[in-house]
């Protein structure tokens, strides 16, 4: 039975994630990418330190393990979002938030991969689907162009959703805190942007627009993963795990009132990316499995 904490949280952070890609469009308009992913960083590593300081989690066991999870967190945090806020710099952020959004078709293939599934063929055709919608996204660009955005931008949004993939299917293998994971990625997510920053010569003032990159860290990179690994905590039946495939319908709708548009052919492949991954949720729901 879905509880309210789950519900709650669960819808906590799915508002917090669909406005990722709205804050993310028009603060690159303006500010360079490494000034944004360093304030998000620094946002999602207060966040973070806090939890942890109100936290009584154990520690890993033995050193390997945290080595491991700090790895799991690397790829998962700092991969993701790195790659992510990449491909929203170089090609149509509407399209690009959509391709990252492939991430459940990926752990479909794996489980299909290792033989995890019930029912392979009817996992693995669903899967297709949503493999043949990104396609769509991909080549259905405008003015008859097969590639409205630059190459390295779908790559890294395939990247991203890789990324994200697989911190899917690892973590579950530990019994451990989404900040105790977490944590250390941001503080070296942190420290590397940093230098990225100098590196491109930031020019650093307040404004409003910095406390908006802060936002995108504390609130969709932070909270919005604390969030959702408390609410698969408290969610015993897998149910609110489908709730997660809202996130890019309602971020997509946000980009559109922001004045982002798809082409009727990127538009029909979204469709089938997100009603894919529905599918597939529901399919992991049937089998009771919690990726």
């Amino acid at each position: 039975m879905v509880t309210g904490p789950a519900l709650a949280f669960a819808a906590g952070a799915i508002a917090l994630w669909s406005t990722n890609a709205f804050v993310a469009r028009y603060l690159l308009a303006d500010h360079p990418l490494s000034l944004i992913q360093f304030l998000q960083f620094a946002g999602a590593a207060l966040v973070f330190l806090l939890i942890r300081s109100l936290s009584s989690a154990p520690r890993p066991a033995a050193m390997r393990d945290g080595l491991v999870l700090t790895a799991i967190g690397l790829v998962g945090l700092v991969g993701t979002m790195v790659l992510q806020y990449l491909a929203f710099a170089l090609m149509p952020v509407v399209e690009a938030n959509l391709i990252a959004y492939t991430w459940p078709l990926m752990v479909a293939a794996a489980v299909i991969a290792g033989g995890g599934s019930r029912r392979p063929v009817m996992l693995a055709a669903t899967a297709g689907v949503g493999f043949l919608g990104a396609a769509l996204v991909i080549t259905g660009g405008r003015d008859g162009t097969l590639l409205h955005g630059n190459l390295a931008g779908y790559v890294a949004a395939l990247g991203s959703a890789l990324c994200m993939a697989f911190y899917t299917l690892a973590i579950g293998r530990f019994a451990a805190s989404a900040e105790r994971v977490l944590l250390p990625s941001a503080l070296i997510g942190c420290a590397g942007t940093f230098v990225w920053c100098l590196y491109d010569g930031v020019a650093w003032h307040a404004g409003a627009d910095l406390l908006l990159g802060l936002y995108l860290g504390a609130g969709p990179m932070g909270l919005g993963y604390y969030f959702w690994s408390r609410a698969m905590q408290y969610d015993g039946s897998g149910k609110v795990a489908l709730a997660g495939y809202l996130t890019p319908v309602a971020s997509t709708v946000l980009l559109g009132f922001a004045g982002e548009r798809l082409t009727v052919a990127a538009g029909i492949g979204g469709v089938l990316v997100v009603a894919s991954c529905l599918a597939l949720g529901l399919e992991r729901q049937e089998a009771g499995t919690h990726v």
